[in-house]
């Protein structure tokens, strides 16, 4: 980790950010975010209750803007939803490793669109072994998982409305009927 991406964690970290918005470091640079719009907030809960009871053991669900690390990247993001290793939450500091993560899923938004379709899902690919990208805008979701050193190594997309195939850990085919 470079003293340079210690000092910007420590400031996102630190940041007092309006009500209704997250502080991120995305590509070396503080990016402060609107939270999930309202519409958002029925489709994350629908998903967070099936993937509940999949979790792996030990993992808990939530979709609540908790900072994760990425060191070796010099990144650290606040998922829309995210499923980790709840030991993850055992240590003092303000941000969580992200090696504890087994799932993220981001819920796309004009501001944010481009940087959960390009940027979190290099970084994501390369740890997470599964990242769900929930397109408002395109009434889809795609799942990556197998990441590898280069990113993500398979993926799918579908409508809303379709069920999901999501891989291992999880193994299941949640529905988006609601969505």
């Amino acid at each position: 980790m470079t003293i340079a991406f210690e000092t910007l964690l420590r400031t996102v970290e630190e940041m007092d950010t309006p009500d209704g918005f997250k502080a991120e470091l995305i590509r070396g640079k503080i990016i402060v975010s609107p939270l999930s719009k309202l519409r958002h907030v029925r489709r994350m809960r629908e998903l967070r209750q099936q993937l509940e009871p999949l979790a792996p053991d030990g993992h808990i669900v939530e979709y609540m803007p908790l900072l994760f690390s990425f060191p070796a990247a010099e990144r650290a993001y606040a998922p829309d939803l995210f499923v980790v290793d709840e030991a993850a939450f055992d240590g003092e500091g303000r941000h969580a490793d992200a090696a504890a993560l087994s799932l993220v899923a981001e819920f796309t938004s004009a501001p944010t669109r481009d940087a959960d379709w390009k940027e979190k899902a290099e970084v994501y690919g390369q740890l997470v072994p599964v990242y769900l990208v929930v397109d408002m805008q395109d009434s889809e979701i795609t799942c990556f998982w197998d990441p590898s050193p280069h990113g993500y190594r398979s993926r799918t997309t579908i409508s809303f409305g379709e069920a999901l195939h999501v891989p291992a850990p999880f193994r299941c085919k949640p529905g988006t009927t609601g969505f």
